[in-house]
């Protein structure tokens, strides 16, 4: 019986990452609000595209550094076309108009040519020096992704650090996603699949929750989270409630399964209570349930989970129909939309930056 063709190592040209050439990164940066902060990453990340080791041994280097305008609220377009002009290893990637972070993300992805892909923050929390160690991860684990995992407390405020936990312990144990736990922004992605999925990828998808469809070995590394480098944060809590209402829709029919366990829930419920008001009216003289006040808890109870249910089925086709009238999930423009020429008399500032000419 002939044996099945063996995986290729190859990039499909022939050479070998990390055996004939180091392994290539593309970085992949989502900004919203980094006017004040992307410049300083950006300087970062310059100095890695030297080609170096990582602290296994693997040669790597990061080849372009992948910037996704997301038409924030700031003056991020013209920070990220002078760094354009600045860096020759970026490139800056347009939006027709605000999608958001997954979205902007896989527009990144979409666009990335490297052999791994590497997502991180505009606000500088994702130090750029962990990458070695990501490419470590993923190939003494074949694990073709691997998230940071953070090694101290968030630098954010204690209520969204508990919100956060709790959101994904709720994903976990009700929808069966045990991986939320472990969902990052700053991950590893191998190049071919990300970019395949980024192709495929269609309206109101969850990023991590699509990684679980397609990946199989994932893998973790320690990574100290450094301070924002911005005082106010680019999520409030209605966009987190957002996401964390998008991973719901994403993760398949399981929203609909706890519809269908609430209504057997309280069908036992009514079942129990029908037995217990049976028992006492045929052991008791003149026994009757208090009317008014056990009458509108029942009310309240199954209205509640019956327009919850209906809720949550809406979502699901509202889901279904963006998908069916082909609503893109994000619309790419040569150019940012034009500013007044008194807007774009702005450098950009960064510590210790290094400007290099093309």
């Amino acid at each position: 019986m002939p044996l099945p063709p063996a995986r290729s190592t190859t990039n499909g040209d022939g050479r070998r990452p990390g055996a004939d050439q180091p392994h290539t990164v593309s970085v992949v940066v989502p900004i919203y609000r980094g006017e004040h902060t992307i410049g300083d990453l950006v300087a970062e990340l310059h100095r890695t595209t030297e080609p170096a080791t990582s602290p296994g041994g693997a040669a790597y280097v990061v080849e372009e550094i992948v910037l996704v305008h997301d038409h924030g609220p700031d003056r991020s377009d013209v920070v990220l076309a002078e760094l354009e002009r600045s860096y020759p290893e970026v490139r800056v990637i347009w939006l027709s108009r605000n999608y958001g972070q997954d979205a902007a993300t896989i527009a990144g992805m979409s666009a990335a040519q490297a052999d791994w892909i590497v997502t991180m923050d505009e606000d500088g929390q994702h130090d750029p020096a962990a990458i070695g160690a990501f490419l470590d991860a993923a190939l003494n684990e074949r694990a073709d992704l691997v998230y940071s995992k953070p090694s101290n407390t968030r630098p954010h405020g204690f209520l969204r650090n508990i919100t956060s936990r709790g959101a994904k312990i709720v994903l976990a144990t009700v929808f069966a996603f045990p991986d939320s736990t472990r969902f990052e922004s700053y991950r590893l992605i191998r190049g071919d699949i990300g970019r395949q999925l980024a192709g495929v990828a269609s309206n109101g998808v969850y990023l991590d929750v699509a990684l679980t469809w397609v990946v199989g070995t994932v893998a973790q590394v320690p990574v100290a989270l450094r301070a924002e480098g911005r005082e106010e944060s680019g999520y409030n809590y209605r966009r987190l409630f957002s996401l964390f209402w998008k991973m719901v829709l994403c993760s398949g029919t399981r929203g609909l399964r706890v519809v269908s366990l609430l209504g057997v829930t309280l069908a036992l419920i009514g079942v129990a209570l029908a037995a217990v008001f049976a028992y006492e009216a045929l052991t008791r003289d003149n026994w009757a349930p208090e009317g008014w006040t056990s009458l509108m808890v029942v009310l309240l109870l199954v209205s509640g989970a019956i327009l919850f249910s209906l809720g949550l089925i809406a979502e699901y086709l509202g889901v279904a129909l963006h998908v069916l009238v082909g609503k893109p999930l994000y619309l790419t423009v040569d150019s940012p939309t034009p500013r007044p020429a008194r807007d774009l008399s702005s450098t950009v500032t960064s510590r210790g930056t290094d400007r290099v000419e093309h």
